[in-house]
């Protein structure tokens, strides 16, 4: 009898996650939260807004009943007041994949945020330090033209990180700008060129992308109801604490809007209608993002529990369980 371990041992003493991902309202938390269920695992949240402390219902963190259900790691762990970077982030979800599986656990990474599950599945790019120069000039820049015209700016020496950064995206946008004109070589040509990162891990990943009338139909109503939980109450508190614009949790989808609304600037009908649609182009650039950019096994229609049983089959069969 042969001592050499087995595909499937060897797959669990490496390091390896399980992903649910997905535009917002597609159903992966709910996805992510089964499987944790039934096959021991951890959540660990791959959203970039959800790691932001005052955010609980504006981002549609999971609930109570869901943190009683599972273990959740990395949700509402840093305040308002700072930023989390990719790396930032990488870094911590590297530890909690790495805690799960010494404590025999299935690591389950749930989220919406694509640049974090590529960070996490390639490494981030070895750009050099840009000259605190450059810097300066960026933020001379982006302050005197405004972001839509910083925007078009960058349109023009990397227009493919233009094409999928928002006029309102101002810390990306200024980081796309300094890479380009200190290296002469755009973000995404750097992302290329890198080696693949050693410690990553071997992802099996589930992408949940329904039709797109469902889809926005689904936001319209997580909308609504994160309204009726109280976020505009959230939304007042996070705005008392008078953070600087450029933070990212000033950029939470419905915080503009809710903001226009405390001002008296919109009624209540408008507030909720642009808040709808904003969540609705959120989703759609979401959706953009991973149908070009994240390989997995695609699932075309919103998570329900009649997925689970083959979800259930396919990671068993992967070898990630114990």
């Amino acid at each position: 009898m042969s001592d050499k371990p087995s595909a499937a041992s060897q797959r669990r003493n490496r390091r390896n996650a399980v992903v649910f991902a997905g535009p917002t309202a597609s159903g992966k938390s709910a996805g992510a939260l089964a499987a944790a269920r039934a096959l021991g695992g951890v959540v660990i949240n791959a959203d970039s807004m959800q790691v932001y402390r005052e955010l609980a219902i504006l981002t549609a963190r999971p609930d109570a009943a869901a943190m009683a259900a599972a273990p959740h790691k990395l949700y509402g762990v840093i305040p308002a007041r700072e930023s989390c970077s990719a790396a930032r982030w990488r870094e911590m979800a590297l530890a909690e994949i790495d805690a799960a599986q010494a404590a025999g656990k299935l690591p389950i990474l749930a989220g919406g945020t694509g640049l974090y599950i590529e960070a996490l599945a390639k490494g981030l790019a070895d750009v050099p330090e840009i000259p605190a120069a450059v810097r300066e000039e960026a933020r001379r820049l982006v302050a005197a033209e405004g972001a839509a015209a910083f925007h078009a700016r960058l349109a023009r020496v990397d227009p493919a990180a233009a094409s999928v950064l928002r006029p309102s995206d101002r810390q990306r946008l200024v980081r796309a700008w300094e890479v380009v004109t200190a290296t002469g070589k755009s973000l995404a040509e750097w992302q290329r060129e890198s080696p693949a990162a050693a410690d990553a891990p071997a992802l099996l990943t589930f992408l949940f992308l329904p039709p797109r009338d469902r889809l926005y139909a689904a936001c319209d109503r997580r909308f609504e109801a994160m309204i009726a939980a109280g976020a505009v109450e959230e939304a007042r508190a996070l705005l008392a604490l008078n953070l600087d614009p450029d933070v990212p949790a000033m950029k939470a989808v419905g915080v503009r809007e809710i903001a226009a609304y405390l001002r008296g600037e919109i009624d209540h009908s408008r507030m909720i209608a642009l808040g709808q649609q904003a969540t609705r182009r959120y989703a759609k650039r979401q959706y953009t993002w991973f149908r070009h950019r994240l390989r997995g096994e695609v699932i075309n229609e919103q998570y329900s529990e009649s997925l689970d049983a083959a979800t259930f089959t396919k990671i068993r069969e992967s070898g990630l369980t114990l």
